[in-house]
């Protein structure tokens, strides 16, 4: 006796429209939820260099922009003030870094600089942003 095997093979096909609306949910709800973080700061224009580096430390920031205003750590000062500051700062050594605007004069640059260097801060750096090469 010979049984006859009724296999059929049946074609199916995979639906792709539920799973692409749910990659569409899936990023309409990570767009909405993420954290666009926006750093207020103060705006100034960086000279450029090829030769800076990657600051990694925690340290005191003064920054100068093209109107001559003064901030130590993004609070605004005047000079006098920053200096009696400096002056009596116990962190003298923790680096310091100074953002001055491309507009800044020079001479100003060199004031501040000459100054911690007086009140005996030890390493003064400065602000650029990295040229492509």
């Amino acid at each position: 006796m010979r049984f006859k095997r009724r296999v059929k093979m049946v074609k199916w096909h995979l639906d792709i429209a539920p799973l692409i609306d749910c990659i569409f949910l899936l990023l309409i709800f990570f767009l909405l939820t993420s954290n666009f973080i926006f750093q207020p700061g103060i705006k100034i224009n960086l000279p450029k260099a090829v030769t800076s580096e990657v600051i990694q430390e925690n340290t005191l920031v003064i920054t100068v922009t093209s109107d001559n205003r003064f901030y130590l750590n993004e609070a605004p000062i005047t000079f006098v003030e920053l200096k009696n500051k400096l002056k009596g700062s116990p962190n003298k050594n923790k680096p310091l870094l100074i953002k001055a605007d491309r507009d800044v004069p020079l001479g100003k640059v060199v004031a501040i600089w000459d100054f911690c260097r007086d009140v005996g801060i030890t390493q003064i750096n400065i602000a650029t942003n990295q040229e492509v090469k």
